[in-house]
């Protein structure tokens, strides 16, 4: 069974978006989406500066197996990449809450986070999807 933290937010492609006091989110791929790529070999993610939105492709995830589109929870100004996964994309598979986060974003709109699923949500689409 998948990890589902219960402090996040997710949307139905299989992110993650934690968002802290000062309206930056973390975006992430969950660990149901790291187990169904396998061995992630490759992230690509926006450059800083980049302006996302909410529901739309922001990057991507290969794997030895495939590739999947990564998209954005949320809608804001990219301010921060993990860097580290250039060199490391395992981390994404080792710690897909932590240290393999993908960006972050400074919320354009933090209403929009009313849309997202919280993980009880998240964990019966999980179900829905086995």
């Amino acid at each position: 069974m998948s990890e589902i933290p219960s402090d996040l937010k997710y949307i139905d492609t299989h992110q993650w978006v934690r968002v802290d006091a000062d309206g930056i989110a973390t975006v992430g791929i969950t660990d149901f989406a790291q187990e169904q790529l396998g061995d992630v070999v490759y992230i690509g993610v926006p450059e800083v500066g980049d302006t996302v939105t909410g529901g739309e492709e922001a990057g991507v995830a290969e794997s030895v197996k495939s590739a999947s589109d990564v998209f954005s929870p949320v809608t804001g100004d990219v301010i921060a990449i993990n860097e580290d996964l250039e060199d490391e994309p395992e981390k994404v598979n080792e710690d897909p809450y932590g240290d393999g986060w993908l960006f972050k974003v400074k919320l354009a709109d933090e209403g929009e986070l009313e849309g997202l699923m919280d993980a009880v949500s998240y964990a019966e689409h999980v179900a829905a999807a086995d």
